[in-house]
C-alpha cells in the first residue's frame, strides 16, 4: 500500500449531529467530512438521509471505533458486513479505525484500549488487519490511540509497534498528532522522535484535536481547542510527511460550526506555508507539491 493510491482531500471536520441543520441549510464550504461509521450502520432514518445529502456534495471518510482489531475474540463478521454495505453505498475515500482493542468475550467496553508492544501482538493484529482488508476489498487505515498506562511486557516503543504492524499488514496510517503529544507527555518520550520514525509512504491522514490538562497527565477529550504545542507538532509533521489530508475532531463541548471551519482553515494555512517553505529551501522538503494543499471542496 502506498499513500499515492489515496486521494488528497484537503482539510475537513467531523460530521456531528449538532451541525446537521447548519450544514444542510447553509452548505458551508468544506473540503470533506469524516463520520463515525457505527452511527450510520443502520437500516434507515434521519442519519442516513443526512449522510446521503452531505455525500452528494463532499467526499466522505468512514472512521470506526468498534473494529477492536487487537482483541482475541474472533472478528465480528456481522459488523464487517454492515461496514462493507455502508462503504458500498457511500463510497468513502477510505475506511479507518484504531490500533487497539475495545472489548473481549463479546462485550464492548466502549473505550480504545492500548495493546502490549510485542512481536506476538504484531503478528496477531497484522493477521486480523489482512483479514479485514480482504473482507472489505480495500485497504484500511489504523490510528494511533492515546493511552494512560504501558505494559511491562512491551519490547518496543509505540512508534516501532505502529510501524511494524502497518508494514506487516500492508495498511495505511491515520496519524493522530494530538495523541502523539498526549502520550509523549504521559509516558515521557519524545514526540519528535515518534514522528521521525513513522514511514512517510503509509501516512494517509492526520487528526488534530484538543485535550484536557490534569497537571500530572493529559486526557484526549476532544473538547478543547487544539493546543499551541500540538499545532507546532503538526507543522513538524507537515515538514516530514508533506500535505496530508487533515481532519479536526471535536466531540464534546462542541462549538458553533464556524469555530471548526476556522480551525480547519488554520490547519490549511500552516500546511500551505510549511510546504511552500520546504519547496523554496527554507525548511525540510515536503512530500507533496504546494498546489496539493488547496481547497478540495469542489471535488466529488
Amino acid at each position: 500500500m502506498k499513500r499515492s493510491t489515496f486521494p488528497f482531500l484537503g482539510f475537513g471536520v467531523g460530521l456531528r449531529r449538532p451541525h446537521y441543520a447548519h450544514i444542510l441549510e447553509r452548505r458551508p464550504p468544506m473540503d470533506w467530512f469524516e463520520v463515525i461509521s457505527e452511527n450510520f450502520m443502520v437500516t434507515g432514518g434521519r442519519p442516513l438521509e443526512v449522510l446521503a445529502a452531505v455525500r452528494d456534495r463532499h467526499p466522505l471518510v468512514l472512521h470506526g471505533v468498534s473494529l477492536s482489531i487487537g482483541t482475541t475474540d474472533p472478528l465480528n463478521r456481522k459488523y464487517l458486513a454492515d461496514l462493507r454495505a455502508l462503504a458500498k453505498r457511500f463510497e468513502p475515500a477510505w475506511i479507518s479505525d484504531h490500533l487497539c482493542w475495545t472489548g473481549v468475550a463479546g462485550r464492548n467496553l466502549h473505550d480504545l484500549l492500548p495493546l502490549p508492544h510485542t512481536a506476538e501482538v504484531v503478528r496477531h493484529v497484522s493477521r486480523r488487519i489482512r483479514e479485514v482488508q480482504d473482507f472489505l476489498e480495500r485497504p484500511i487505515l489504523l490510528e494511533n490511540v492515546s493511552s494512560y498506562l504501558t505494559f511491562r511486557d512491551s519490547t518496543m516503543s509505540e512508534w516501532e509497534f505502529l510501524r511494524a504492524v502497518t508494514e506487516e499488514a500492508d495498511c495505511g496510517i491515520l496519524l493522530d498528532i494530538n495523541n502523539i503529544f498526549v502520550n509523549a507527555f504521559n509516558h515521557r518520550f519524545s514526540a519528535e522522535e515518534y514522528l521521525d520514525a513513522i514511514p512517510v509512504e503509509r501516512v494517509v491522514q492526520f487528526h488534530l484535536a484538543g485535550h484536557s490538562d490534569h497537571g500530572t497527565h493529559l486526557l484526549d477529550t476532544h473538547d478543547h481547542p487544539v493546543r499551541e504545542e500540538v499545532w507546532t507538532l503538526y507543522e513538524r509533521a507537515v515538514r516530514r510527511f508533506g500535505a496530508v489530508s487533515t481532519l479536526i475532531e471535536w466531540d464534546d463541548n462542541i462549538p458553533e460550526f464556524s469555530v471548526l471551519a476556522e480551525t480547519a482553515q488554520h490547519a490549511r494555512r500552516i500546511c500551505e506555508a510549511t510546504v511552500r517553505a520546504g519547496m523554496t529551501g527554507d525548511g525540510a522538503s515536503a512530500q507533496r507539491p504546494a498546489e496539493s494543499a488547496v481547497s478540495a471542496h469542489h471535488r466529488a
